[in-house]
């Protein structure tokens, strides 16, 4: 009686793992989707003001440091590696100094935006 009930335990067992790749999974995005287009809108000078509208609100506010805003995306999908884009913006006296992470700033990103 336990040989047949262990392999219909081992059957059920390896059925779920013949199953589980025609199961849909979604895609789990998190953070802030930001795109190189967006990114190459911002100039050296801006207002937080400014920047705040061209790539929304920073997802990590830090309360301690508010002339760092830190904007990350992570996203799992349902099939695959898990991608995380981050970026770091730095203010100086309320106005953009640079960008660092994994996007890169426009070349006229040294061009400040006439005032």
């Amino acid at each position: 009686m336990r040989l047949p009930l262990a392999i219909a335990a081992t059957l059920l067992l390896t059925h779920c793992a013949v199953i589980d790749p025609l199961v849909y999974k979604i895609d789990i995005p998190q953070g802030n989707y930001i795109e190189q287009r967006d990114v190459d809108n911002l100039r050296v000078g801006m207002t937080q003001e400014q920047v705040r509208f061209v790539l929304g609100a920073p997802v990590a506010d830090n309360a301690f440091a508010s002339d760092e805003w830190h904007y990350i995306f992570r996203l799992k999908p349902g099939r695959g590696d898990v991608q995380l884009r981050q970026m770091t913006l730095s203010f100086e006296d309320g106005r953009l100094t640079s960008v660092t992470g994994d996007y890169e700033p426009h070349a006229d990103f040294y061009t400040p935006l006439e005032q």
